[in-house]
């Protein structure tokens, strides 16, 4: 993930002012539809790997999965214990059983992890066979330090798409990803990690208006399905 250290330094700023932004009952990059199509109703544990301070929990109860989280900063997570449980830990090295939980997910959080097919393949281990894994991210085609999104019904795409990189390049100075960097990968590179972690793809979802700004996948571990 992005160091630890450098969410620890935003944690109160996200909490307390960039979350505040969002308008009650909002869903402009189609957060909660994925999760509503891609996760669906449930029960057991639903895993989060990054799971920040916690927003995403109360919708993955709604839909009644158990959640639970793993993130590496301390501060984050100060937030995330009033939402859901969970731990401190590398997303890499999941202080989990193999094959032992029925769903994992992602939510916006894919860019903090530079070694991002690892924490797939890591996803793949502890699931269950027939288990699913959900990654909602940022749309790999259309976001990033080649994206322009300064006037979002003309997203400009300059050159570096092609490239796999770490960056700060941010059209606005009011997010996340000036403060703490973002790794893109293009998307085949992130599709391949699904497949060569053994993940099935079966569903896809994008969210954003006019130009895409998300991109959501499931994704099921070989073996008897575990859940519709």
């Amino acid at each position: 993930m992005a160091s630890a250290a450098a969410y620890d330094e935003i944690a109160d700023w996200y909490e307390q002012e960039f979350l505040a932004r969002d308008t009650a009952g909002a869903d402009p990059l189609g957060i909660d539809a994925a999760l509503d199509g891609l996760l669906g109703r449930g029960s057991g544990a639903c895993l989060e790997i990054g799971c920040g301070t916690g927003v995403r929990a109360a919708r993955v109860r709604e839909l009644g999965w158990l959640p639970w989280g793993v993130d590496i900063s301390a501060a984050m997570l100060r937030y995330a214990r009033g939402r859901l449980p969970a731990v401190q830990a590398e997303a890499a090295r999941l202080p989990v059983r193999d094959g032992s939980l029925p769903a994992v997910i992602t939510v916006l959080a894919h860019t903090d992890m530079p070694g991002y097919p690892a924490v797939v393949a890591e996803a793949a281990r502890v699931l269950r066979p027939g288990g699913i894994f959900v990654h909602i991210g940022v749309h790999p085609c259309f976001c990033g330090g080649f994206a322009d999104r300064a006037d979002p019904a003309a997203v400009v795409i300059r050159p570096g798409y092609l490239d796999s990189h770490w960056t700060k390049e941010s059209w606005t100075s009011q997010g996340v990803r000036d403060k703490v960097g973002a790794t893109h990968l293009p998307l085949p590179a992130l599709m391949h990690a699904f497949l060569d972690a053994g993940l099935a793809p079966e569903r896809l979802a994008e969210g954003g208006q006019p130009t895409p700004a998300m991109l959501a996948v499931r994704a099921r571990k070989h073996g008897v399905s575990q859940h519709g």
